[in-house]
């Protein structure tokens, strides 16, 4: 196993810690990596599966970090958690076999119907926590399993964007305030990512060394996110969330 030339490592570093505070204040991190991790000479598939590298250490990292600040319910939390992660294994038996394309242009329309939900309907997105709290359900109906079932499946097929219909899933049907949506979103990831990277290691679709490069970063920018989420607010959040999801969007649409 060669060592990558130090200007790539760098580089795979900074890409790192821009996706892992990306993906912990927002998402799709995972399309600043991916493309990255290609040009780096990786395949498609063995692009995605090491990108999960990063994805789990950076959840880890935190999950660690919001819950330092109280902003994980563990057990309202739990209830998703197990949808999103029979959603994930199926997903990601099914990423083993790639053709991205099609699937990138699906994900763009997805993003920008959101991005305008997200811009036309701000209430939802900007409510305070002591508001959100009386619409959050103690208990999740039938909806919700379907909703995180499909979202998990999507997050096993493919990592890039799945935080953003996480967000809305915890936003828009379990009635979450975005800051804790957030957290709880990171810790779903954190659920799934393992049985998702399960799959990749028995099929053999990882490059463990540019892996835990990547890692490296995606957990100080996972840190970094979560450490200061409250004091970005939720408006602000939102602000980061719409240019994100349009920027994503245009990058999907106009391809690689």
């Amino acid at each position: 196993m060669n060592l990558p030339e130090w200007y790539n490592i760098v580089g795979l570093i900074a890409v790192g810690i821009i996706s892992g505070f990306i993906n912990t204040i927002a998402g799709s991190g995972s399309l600043i990596t991916l493309p990255f991790l290609m040009f780096m000479g990786l395949s498609p598939s063995v692009a995605n599966g090491t990108n999960r590298i990063g994805i789990l250490l950076q959840s880890v990292v935190g999950v660690w970090g919001y819950k330092q600040q109280n902003l994980i319910d563990f057990k309202v939390g739990l209830s998703l958690l197990i949808p999103a992660i029979l959603g994930s294994i199926v997903g990601a038996f099914l990423a083993v076999d790639l053709n991205e394309r099609i699937l990138e242009i699906t994900i763009a329309i997805l993003m920008i119907t959101m991005f305008f939900v997200i811009l036309l309907k701000p209430e939802k997105w900007i409510k305070t926590q002591a508001e959100a709290q009386k619409d959050v359900p103690t208990r999740f109906g039938l909806l919700q399993i379907i909703v995180f079932f499909i979202i998990g499946l999507y997050g096993g097929f493919i990592q890039a964007g799945v935080g953003f219909f996480l967000l809305s899933g915890l936003v828009l049907s379990a009635g979450f305030d975005l800051i804790r949506a957030n957290a709880l979103k990171i810790l779903i990831v954190l659920a799934f990512t393992p049985f998702a990277l399960i799959v990749f290691i028995y099929n053999d679709q990882i490059d463990y060394l540019l892996g835990a490069i990547l890692a490296l970063g995606n957990m100080l920018g996972a840190y970094l996110a979560s450490r200061y989420a409250t004091k970005i607010g939720v408006k602000t959040t939102r602000n980061i969330l719409l240019i994100v999801i349009l920027i994503s969007s245009i990058k999907l649409l106009l391809g690689n």
